[in-house]
This record gives C-alpha cells, sequence and structure tokens, in this order.
C-alpha cells in the first residue's frame, strides 16, 4: 500500500490504464470528487514511487501529460482481479458486462487489447 497510498491512487491508475484519462483537468472531472490538493499529492506520489510518468504537453507546453509507466502497466492483472471482484460484490460497480464477460473468458487476450491502448510517453 506504500507504493499507492488509497482509493485515489487506484482511481488514477484505473483512469490512465483503462480510460483513457492523461490530462489533470480529466482527473477532476472523473465524476469520483477528488479535491485538487489530493489529485496533485496522489499524482506526485505515484510519479515519485515509479508508477507513472509527468511530461510537458508538446502540443500546450503549459500542460502535463500523464502515463503509466511499465511499472505502472504491471499492475495490470492486479487491477483487472480487483475489477472482476467488485462486479461479483458490489452492487454499485460500473464494470460493462461484455468487459466481465471478455476478462472470464479470455483474460489474455483482454489484457493485449488494453496494452494497444494504453498511452505511452511520447
Amino acid at each position: 500500500m506504500s507504493q499507492f497510498g488509497d482509493k485515489w491512487s487506484f482511481l488514477i491508475i484505473r483512469d490512465l490504464m483503462f480510460k483513457g484519462r492523461q490530462y489533470y483537468h480529466e482527473f477532476m472531472d472523473a465524476g469520483e470528487g477528488i479535491s485538487t490538493n489530493i489529485l496533485a499529492n496522489r499524482l506526485a506520489d505515484l510519479e515519485s514511487n515509479g508508477i507513472l510518468n509527468k511530461s510537458k504537453d508538446p502540443n500546450k507546453g503549459s500542460r502535463f501529460i500523464y502515463t503509466l509507466t511499465q511499472k505502472g502497466i504491471e499492475l495490470m492483472p492486479m487491477m483487472l482481479a480487483m475489477m472482476d471482484w467488485a462486479e461479483k460484490y458490489d452492487a454499485k460497480t460500473e464494470v460493462p458486462r461484455d468487459f466481465i464477460e471478455k476478462l472470464r473468458n479470455t483474460p489474455e487476450e483482454l489484457q493485449q487489447e488494453i496494452l494497444e491502448h494504453i498511452p505511452t510517453p511520447k
């Protein structure tokens, strides 16, 4: 847990891995209600722990882009297992049915599809 922090860190990793979010404002607008100071702190913690990279946006130099490192990407099996568990035991989970079916029936294929869509540092 010292590598991740708390639920906010997991949500940031989820957003980077599965939802294609890369910018600070995208994390703020994700809908979970994270405060700006907590988001800034968690992004800094994840960067210092080697889970994500922070780089200048080549198109707009005043913005930063966040991407998962290889270390962060290797969290995928754990994240998928947590999603599978949540779908079974948490009635409020929002994991799409087709995603869960693919996770349970062809997990290697699903992981490869996800890897192809995870943004990498420029």
